[in-house]
């Protein structure tokens, strides 16, 4: 059978048996990998302790017809340890690799997310920034890359520049009072502000913001993120306070108001 190798990192694992285990990856050539580590829950075994999630290792499998198999696996960076010290952080870390299964098709190549992913481990492992600040600026950015890339300043039907007092994931981002439909969730311009310095990295604005205004924007992000992949993210429930769930409802349920039919000659003259 063939063989092929990449730098992966590890998502999750499933038991499979009394020895093996499910391993799904990320790869930075083939992206999403699903394959067998035989014999990995021995103690034993050679690499089992390197297929723990969110260790980076250097792969080897072969293929097979519905599962890959492991033959060779070398730690590159080890994520894991530094995360599981903080709650918040493993949670966070667990819906970075919930979205990025959800974005990514298995064997379709996707280096810039990968990268994107390592990043967002790397700095949640060594507490760069605040942990939701890191988690929502992942976010952004890995729907940006999918091309889902939220208008923040300015309207996303119109494009008439901003701050827009509106936000609608459904239609894309701000929105002016013009184009927002009924019942769209009201938005700050510091709010606005706060997400488009995270989707640009700019960490020395983001982390001046005001806590409440960091949680409100939290909830933009959540509801965006809920919208497009048509689910919530478990992992984020344990980050989420009463508000801001009350915030995302309304926001996701939020959608287009249906065009008024075109009107006839006939209309126009009775």
């Amino acid at each position: 059978m063939p063989t092929y190798r990449d730098e992966a990192v590890v998502l999750r694992t499933q038991g499979l048996g009394e020895a093996d285990r499910i391993v799904t990856l990320f790869g930075k050539e083939h992206g999403r990998i699903r394959a067998v580590g035989r014999g990995v829950r021995r103690t034993s075994s050679k690499f089992g302790a390197r297929l723990e999630p969110f260790t980076v290792v250097d792969l080897q499998c072969y293929e097979g017809r519905s599962l890959d198999t492991v033959t060779q696996a070398v730690t590159l960076a080890t994520y894991g340890s530094g995360i599981a010290e903080d709650y918040d952080a493993y949670a966070a870390a667990n819906a970075m690799v919930e979205t990025v299964e959800r974005l990514v098709d298995e064997g379709d190549a996707a280096p810039q997310q990968y990268f994107l992913l390592i990043g967002g481990l790397r700095a949640l492992s060594r507490g760069d920034h605040a942990v939701r600040l890191t988690l929502d600026s992942y976010l952004l950015r890995a729907f940006a890359l999918a091309g889902w890339r939220p208008a923040l300043e300015q309207c996303a039907r119109c494009e008439e520049a901003g701050p827009h007092p509106f936000f609608s994931p459904s239609l894309g981002g701000a929105l002016c009072a013009r184009h927002a439909p009924p019942g769209s969730a009201r938005v700050e311009p510091e709010t606005l502000r706060h997400l488009a310095a995270l989707l640009a990295g700019d960490w020395e604005v983001a982390e001046a913001t005001d806590a409440g205004e960091q949680r409100r924007a939290s909830a933009v992000v959540a509801a965006y993120v809920q919208f497009h992949l048509e689910r919530h993210l478990r992992s984020l429930d344990v980050l989420e306070g009463e508000r801001e769930r009350q915030w995302i409802a309304a926001a996701s349920a939020v959608r287009p108001s249906p065009r008024p039919a075109s009107t006839t000659t006939e209309d126009r003259t009775t």
